[in-house]
């Protein structure tokens, strides 16, 4: 497991909030709201936040920084109980703090490939019309 510090979490926020335009005490405010949840913990139970706090959250898991993950529990009445939890990837966050080119790291794979292709893939020839409707 990747202990994450203060300098790990300020330095992947900057990485990548910064470049979108977050200032310096912005990320350390951010960074120690995050910490003041985790600790040195590496994940933290859903049902403790509130839902200024999950938006926050969803903000950081669509950076990276955050992730999700649910376990499921018997009780003793035959029902099905679901806890969620967020956690901290710690080797990401590691991996954002080291590099200056967090924005390409973050980036969706599909979004990778479908910004590689050339506009001719996603246009329709008019050929390609009338012979669909023969």
């Amino acid at each position: 497991m990747t202990l994450v510090t203060m300098e790990s979490i300020v330095s992947a926020l900057n990485n990548t909030l910064g470049k979108k335009g977050m200032n310096e005490d912005e990320i350390k405010d951010l960074a120690e709201y995050i910490m003041s949840f985790f600790g040195y913990e590496k994940e933290v139970i859903d049902n403790i936040l509130t839902s200024e706090d999950r938006d926050v959250f969803y903000m950081l898991e669509e950076e990276g920084i955050l992730s999700t993950t649910q376990e499921q529990v018997n009780l003793k009445k035959g029902k099905l109980w679901r806890i969620h939890y967020w956690v901290l990837k710690g080797e990401h966050i590691d991996r954002l703090a080291k590099d200056d080119n967090a924005d390409e790291d973050t980036r969706d794979e599909y979004e990778i490939v479908y910004g590689e292709m050339g506009d001719e893939v996603w246009s329709r020839s008019s050929e390609d019309d009338s012979d669909e409707n023969h």
